[in-house]
């Protein structure tokens, strides 16, 4: 990964309540991540499914349309995914650290 990637990714796991950053390829394979082995297995595993479902559901609605951002919110977690062409980014972050 370029200098500024790791940077941009330093810079974001900084931000308090962030729990991890993890980057996947279009095939869910984990690529860089500052999470466990196990989480980033899980994460990169549940996320990849998860991304499909929810752009081809975008697809069926409208076929010129594609899914850009997604994030889901738990009492415990909160899960922001920037899919791209070539990579998603995934960050997991403590919405209650405040």
């Amino acid at each position: 990964m370029s200098s500024e990637v790791e940077e941009t990714l330093k810079r974001i796991q900084s931000h308090r309540g962030v729990k991890g950053v993890l980057v996947t390829n279009n095939e869910g394979i984990p690529i860089k991540s500052n999470l466990t082995q196990e989480e980033t297995d899980t994460y990169s595993s549940m996320i990849t499914q998860l991304n499909l479902k929810a752009d081809g559901i975008i697809r069926t609605l409208d076929n010129s349309d594609s899914l850009t951002f997604m994030r889901i919110r738990s009492h415990n977690h909160e899960i922001m995914i920037a899919p791209d062409d070539e990579y998603t980014l995934i960050v997991i972050q403590n919405p209650n650290s405040d």
